[in-house]
């Protein structure tokens, strides 16, 4: 629910239902979990090509169960790795952790936006955690400002038959470096080129 105050002829709407995923800021060093994006919905935490999620809810039928109706009400598109020759194949550069929540179905001109502290100032090296069925482009905001674009390379894999599972070789991808400041800060991760990409984490390493 918002709550509003008028003073005068100001309204001001006060988004309770805003800021970090889980009221805590995800810390840097470490893994900035993609699907643990900002409370607020779309134009305020995301942007998004549609309002349906397409996998919670969709993919993953809702059933009552967490992973499958993880944020089902919100138009990012989130599913999870999942075993029977799926995403613990042979194909996989990196073999990801399975039931790992992960943003899918991206697609130019997406962003998510994630609350996040950084413990001190530093250069820090950044890798991606992610699948990319073709070359794509992403780029990474701090308060506002682009600070680092990146080319992420393809996992597909023509020796694989089946061409849905495309979408599921995983890889671990270092995309290169941003010197932080210690304190708050927003970062925006923004599909750029191509989509077709999903992403688990960014894992971002003091140097």
């Amino acid at each position: 629910m918002n709550t509003y105050i008028i003073l005068g002829l100001t309204v001001i709407c006060l988004l309770e239902n805003s800021g970090p995923y889980n009221g805590k800021p995800q810390q840097i060093p470490g893994k900035i979990q993609c699907e643990f994006y900002n409370k607020g919905g779309e134009g305020n935490a995301y942007h998004d090509s549609d309002e349906i999620n397409n996998g919670s809810g969709k993919l993953n039928p809702a059933d009552g169960t967490f992973l499958n109706e993880f944020r089902i009400r919100e138009g990012v598109d989130i599913s999870y790795t999942k075993e029977k020759n799926i995403d613990n194949t042979i194909y996989n550069r990196v073999q990801p952790e399975m039931n790992s929540l992960y943003v899918g179905w991206t697609v130019p001109g997406e962003w998510i936006k994630y609350d996040v502290v950084v413990t001190g100032d530093g250069d820090y090296k950044l890798a991606l955690m992610y699948t990319a069925n073709g070359n794509g482009v992403i780029s990474l905001d701090i308060d506002g400002s682009e600070k680092l674009s990146a080319n992420i390379a393809s996992t597909n894999d023509p020796v694989d038959t089946i061409a849905w599972r495309q979408w599921h070789h995983w890889n671990k991808l270092d995309i290169g470096h941003l010197k932080l400041k210690k304190g708050n800060h927003v970062l925006t991760l923004r599909t750029v080129e191509n989509g077709n990409m999903n992403f688990d984490y960014l894992e971002f390493t003091r140097q």
